[in-house]
């Protein structure tokens, strides 16, 4: 156990000090959970994952990832498409052009996903969610925009409520004015905490058409109180849940749908969403920007 090595990939972009960063810890078997959940907390970012061998023949790989306040999370978002781009770019998987399938565990769930590749370099991985489910709705814009920092003219444009979605982890989208009214929001922990128990939702993800990039579908940012996260550079878990969203208002078409993230923290961030009969992925890139050891005694 000592020393252990770890990579920084950041996740979702093809540039370093982009994206969002994640530690990845290979080859983790002999780290107990206790010690996973410190070392997460020596890192302190809003996501460790641990590479684990499965104990069984379903899945090529084990990921646990907890956050920097010791929670684990459940969902397959950059926690885990940092750790296959690592195992991707690395060696560490058997790659032929073009997509090769393999199979990740993650909190007692075996979620399908692809590694695509061509000339020799990875190109993307292609995650799969769970399908959309749909649940409650948020009309009240004033307690919105109190646990936002924002006005209440700033949240639910067009009548339309927020709502929670999951496609593996359940989020409450939130609809926002445009870019100007996303950038000034200041959540209120306390406030966002108590409208998030309420209606069911994990984390809030703000977001709007109002794009900085052209080809993006929404321009968004995330808060996630429950889990000790103040604020989160890119979100796949929430990002899938938006795509699905986005379809079901007819705001756009089944097919390839780009999110931009982070770009008020300085981290633009491109997730890429594939919504369509056969349920929703997610896709993206990385670039390891950090190799080192931990010290444990």
């Amino acid at each position: 156990m000592n020393p252990v090595p770890f990579v920084f990939v950041d996740v979702f972009s093809d540039r370093p000090l982009e994206g969002n960063p994640l530690a990845v810890v290979p080859d983790a078997d002999s780290i107990d959970e206790s010690t996973m959940r410190r070392i997460a907390r020596e890192f302190n970012q809003s996501e460790t994952t641990f590479l684990l061998k499965p104990e069984k023949d379903d899945a090529d790989w084990h990921l646990r990832s907890f956050t920097a306040a010791g929670h684990e999370v459940t969902g397959a978002g950059h926690n885990a498409l940092g750790a296959w781009w690592w195992l991707a770019v690395s060696g560490r998987l058997p790659l032929h052009d073009g997509t090769t399938a393999f199979r990740q565990k993650i909190a007692g769930r075996v979620l399908p996903l692809q590694v695509v590749s061509s000339g020799g370099a990875v190109r993307s991985i292609v995650m799969q969610h769970a399908a959309p489910e749909f649940g409650e709705t948020v009309s009240d814009a004033r307690a919105l925009a109190d646990a936002l920092g924002l006005e209440a003219e700033d949240v639910l444009p067009e009548g339309r409520p927020a709502q929670v979605v999951s496609t593996g982890a359940a989020h409450l989208l939130i609809p926002v004015r445009d870019r100007s009214a996303i950038e000034r929001a200041k959540p209120n922990a306390a406030r966002l905490l108590s409208v998030l128990r309420a209606s069911g939702g994990e984390g809030a993800y703000l977001f709007c058409r109002d794009v900085a990039r052209a080809g993006s579908a929404a321009h968004a940012r995330f808060f996630n109180p429950t889990m000790g996260i103040i604020e989160d550079a890119a979100t796949g878990t929430a990002a899938g849940p938006l795509g699905a969203w986005l379809v079901k208002e007819g705001l756009v078409r089944h097919g390839r749908i780009r999110i931009e993230q982070g770009f008020t923290m300085g981290r633009p961030s491109l997730i890429e969403i594939e919504v369509g009969s056969g349920g929703v992925s997610i896709s993206g890139r990385g670039c390891v920007s950090i190799k080192g050891t931990l010290r444990l005694a």
